[in-house]
């Protein structure tokens, strides 16, 4: 057929589809009936159309049909962690992201018999040592080059979390400089503020600030070219399917804004895991649900690599079974589901066009603002963007104790015959240690907490 059907249709306006709606309702009104306002301030709507759009966005560069598999693996020793990447990468794994926690790990034991023109591999410490990461790049620096290996060095991103530098702030910077230098990488984890109650919107604007104090660093350093830096952003994905899409490419449309003012490489690297704080210990078995969708709009939104967190991950050691399944939920999606068939899937949908256009909008407003009050190293400082988190994880607490926010099987239709005492293997709740701190620490904390510790007091 040459001849589109459409064609034998009239255009109906946006304008017509209300005034239809609005015959429809009755006399019932339509923006108290049918628009429903967000955390974020964003009112949405029963339907969106072409006609309002001038222009569609320009958001993705990214591209879907190349999303790779993730696992990550904590490294306590080199020789056990290597034979767990390997079995993943033989079940599957295309990325492998190795948490390590001692100098004393062994480089060449650790990559022994990695592939590293099939499988890229990225690197995170919980210390700041120039010397092991240049360890790390001499082991085989011709297949470190092939796997483009990614470093996640994120000073700021420790200071956050912890309250504290590695060492204090001029020794931080000089080797981040350094590594930065050495691996033409910057990471940025905006995954805390997620975890901890933040809005989209200022995820958004806390991660374009974040980043702006390293671009900031290198423009008054005036000794490094930025140009062929690339960024990686790892971020946490909520339940909020249809925004957590439109987030990450808010993210895309942002980082691009940001860099072309400085010169820098305007594309940017996206790792997705999904997010802790709507996962619950009672019931877990809903968690796998939750990640699945967590995961489809990690892809849709045009996330390099996915991470998936296992269902049991909050209460269980790590263990084969856990990271099997979240392994193979991410293998169905491209195997089965054909989530790596289409780039930029996203494109066109007004409806998420519409959101992202209105994150970026807002949450650029926001970062504005940041940049007027100091910048965020000024703010963190003065607890300005500690007590804006802890607002907005205030409300999103309020809606869930009120059950306007549900977690099913947690204050929606709990099993009340689930018993969770003896399968507790770790702590699942905030644990505080008193300690000195040059800031307030931003800290993670799950809706479900207080009602599952009132529970298992019950038990």
């Amino acid at each position: 057929m040459s001849k589109s059907l459409f064609n034998d249709f009239e255009d109906v306006s946006s304008k017509a589809w209300k005034q239809k709606i609005q015959v429809d309702l009755k006399g019932a009104d339509y923006n108290n009936t049918l628009i429903w306002k967000t955390n974020e301030g964003i009112n949405v709507k029963p339907f969106y159309h072409a006609d309002e759009f001038e222009t569609l966005p320009n958001v993705s560069k990214s591209k879907a049909t190349e999303w790779k598999i993730g696992q990550c693996i904590t490294v306590k020793k080199a020789k056990e962690a290597n034979l767990k990447a390997l079995d993943a990468i033989n079940r599957g794994a295309e990325n492998i992201l190795f948490y390590i926690t001692s100098e004393d790990v062994s480089a060449e034991d650790l990559f022994q018999n990695i592939d590293f023109e099939k499988i890229s591999v990225a690197i995170k410490c919980e210390f700041l040592s120039v010397e092991f990461i240049e360890k790390l790049l001499k082991v085989n620096s011709s297949a470190v080059k092939k796997s483009h290996i990614q470093i996640h060095t994120d000073i700021i991103g420790n200071l956050a979390k912890t309250g504290n530098w590695h060492n204090n702030l001029n020794d931080d910077h000089n080797k981040f400089e350094a590594i930065v230098k050495s691996t033409n990488h910057i990471s940025v984890d905006l995954s805390l503020y997620q975890n901890a109650g933040a809005n989209i919107i200022q995820q958004l604007a806390y991660s374009l600030a974040h980043s702006n104090e390293y671009l900031n660093y290198f423009e008054r350093q005036k000794a490094y070219s930025l140009s062929d830096v690339q960024i990686t952003f790892n971020i946490a994905t909520g339940s909020n399917y249809f925004f957590e899409i439109a987030k990450i490419r808010a993210l895309r449309q942002l980082w691009s804004t940001l860099a072309s003012e400085y010169g820098a490489n305007t594309e940017c690297h996206i790792n997705a895991t999904p997010s802790k704080r709507n996962k619950t210990i009672y019931d877990y078995n809903v968690n796998m649900l939750r990640t699945t969708t967590e995961c489809m709009s990690a892809v849709l939104g045009g996330s390099n690599i996915v991470y998936n967190l296992p269902y049991d991950a909050l209460f269980h050691k790590s263990n084969e079974f856990g990271e099997r399944i979240s392994r193979n939920q991410l293998l169905v999606l491209k195997n089965e589901s054909y989530f790596d068939k289409v780039n930029n899937p996203a494109d066109g949908a007004y409806y998420i066009e519409s959101l992202t256009e209105q994150l970026a909008e807002k949450a650029l407003e926001l970062f504005k603002d940041i940049e007027a009050n100091g910048g965020f190293l000024s703010q963190l400082k003065e607890g300005t963007i500690q007590r804006k988190i802890k607002e907005s994880a205030s409300k999103e607490q309020s809606d869930f104790d009120t059950e306007k926010l549900v977690l099913l099987g947690t204050n929606k239709h709990p099993n009340l015959e689930d018993k969770m005492k003896t399968d507790l293997e770790i702590s699942p709740f905030l644990e505080i240690h008193k300690r000195k701190t040059l800031i307030e620490p931003i800290i993670e904390k799950r809706l479900s907490e207080k009602l599952e510790i009132t529970r298992l007091d019950k038990e």
